[in-house]
């Protein structure tokens, strides 16, 4: 698995200077409005964005949270640093999902945006933001996954080798989520 984040991580630091760019259309068409639906959900004050990326969300936080954001790609990290600048409520690492560095039950909400797929073992993942989330915390995701129309799904495999080449890697995140979430209860 270290050869495939050291992979994805270079994908992303290479990509970084572009990423918002590429991701504008599906932002604008799609994204806006279930970011913005996403952080109405969000509960308590200590809150964990996992894949923090170039920084796309943090804007959405209102500043009587204390929000930290990780990320594996410290290329993406700058562009996130420079948009928290004048945020003293966030704080960006430098970290792994797979392997995050905090205490058990640390954080009221935990919140990722279309990481997943960019995650080598993202069962394990999973059971990390599991482990950090409080008990009776929240854990919001707001992912990408294949569509189980038939149609748009073949598409999406077809078209899956570009996203692969340029990012990372898709995994099926329904059922890895599904696998998680079994576990839990």
């Amino acid at each position: 698995m270290a050869g495939d984040n050291n992979k994805i991580k270079n994908r992303y630091n290479r990509v970084s200077k572009i990423y918002d760019l590429m991701e504008k259309p599906m932002e604008s068409m799609l994204m806006d409005d279930w970011r913005k639906e996403l952080f109405e959900k969000i509960e308590g004050k200590k809150i964990l964005e996992v894949g923090v990326g170039t920084g796309k969300n943090l804007e959405f936080y209102s500043t009587d949270k204390e929000v930290t954001g990780i990320d594996f790609s410290e290329k993406m990290l700058e562009k996130a640093k420079n948009k928290s600048k004048d945020k003293d409520h966030v704080t960006l690492m430098e970290m792994d999902a797979e392997n995050m560095t905090f205490e058990d039950n640390t954080f009221d909400t935990v919140v990722t945006s279309c990481v997943f797929c960019s995650v080598p073992d993202p069962v394990k993942g999973l059971k990390e933001i599991r482990r950090v989330c409080k008990n009776g915390g929240k854990v919001i995701t707001l992912e990408h996954m294949r569509s189980n129309k038939p149609v748009v799904g073949k598409i999406m495999d077809r078209i899956n080798f570009i996203t692969l080449h340029i990012w990372g890697i898709l995994k099926k995140v329904d059922s890895n989520i599904s696998i998680i979430c079994a576990e839990i209860i």
